[in-house]
């Protein structure tokens, strides 16, 4: 990722922070509605998942700029992922919904260049997760 697309992500990852709940319960909700068969994967109460995501992003999203240092935990991340039952086949909608995500929270500023550079911080990370 080149800097400017780290500052971009980071930016406005600063914008949805504020609206952390209200983007994870869109998050979750797009999610269910484009792959419904991912639903058995959660529990029940999303509480806690909702939080974990948020707190989740909010790493990754800092550590952009040193993605070496996460690397380790990134992959480990996917293999506990994979335990759950998670395929290669889900990162895709999971991806799909957080665009969409940001889209609703961001408004005018998900511009193309924000959702470019959040679909390559999307894809290296998933990259990593899924392999």
């Amino acid at each position: 990722m080149t800097p400017q697309h780290i500052e971009l992500v980071q930016s406005s990852f600063k914008k949805v922070v504020p609206i952390a709940g209200a983007a994870a319960d869109l998050f979750y909700d797009r999610l269910f509605e484009i792959a419904p068969d991912v639903r058995p994967l959660f529990p029940q109460d999303l509480t806690e998942q909702k939080k974990k995501l948020m707190d989740m992003l909010g790493t990754a999203v800092d550590s952009l700029h040193k993605l070496d240092t996460i690397l380790p935990a990134v992959q480990a991340l996917g293999w506990r992922h994979k335990g759950y039952g998670v395929t290669a086949a889900h990162y895709a909608p999971v991806g799909a919904a957080l665009l969409w995500t940001l889209e609703q929270g961001l408004g005018d500023a998900f511009t193309p260049e924000v959702k470019g550079a959040w679909t390559e911080a999307y894809s290296a990370l998933a990259g990593v997760m899924t392999g």
